[in-house]
């Protein structure tokens, strides 16, 4: 916001975000940030399925596989978000966290999602 000072000369801006110009024949170009990268249907359904189960792993008890697993879970949604997609690498690091936690996993419906939604990806 901008106002005058206490003898109504000049101007005081508290904050700005942005851009902005001050004066006659100014020009402001301004980009912030590029929009988020398009995701193809099968890695928005991996997205929402990680999600899920890291919400239902952090009712689980920890484990040395559990606490592999939510770390995994929790770069690929990293990498689905920054980069709108999970790469091959990441697949396999996730595919074999899934494995390692097994037991957890084949109960919860959210891991059925996420072993289904990585095979797809993966091929198989």
């Amino acid at each position: 916001m901008a106002t005058a000072d206490e003898r109504g000369n000049g101007i005081h801006i508290g904050s700005v975000r942005g851009a902005f110009a001050i004066g006659n024949n100014n020009t402001v170009t301004h980009h912030e940030g590029g929009a988020a990268p398009a995701m193809d249907p099968a890695q928005e359904e991996l997205l929402r399925a990680v999600r899920a189960l890291r919400d239902d792993l952090s009712r689980a008890v920890e484990s040395p596989q559990i606490t592999a697993l939510s770390g995994e879970l929790g770069e690929t949604e990293a990498e689905i978000a920054d980069h709108g997609a999970a790469g091959p690498g990441r697949l396999s690091r996730l595919r074999t966290a899934l494995a390692d936690a097994g037991a957890v996993v084949g109960l919860l419906a959210s891991g059925t999602a996420v072993t289904q939604a990585v095979a797809t990806l993966a091929g198989g």
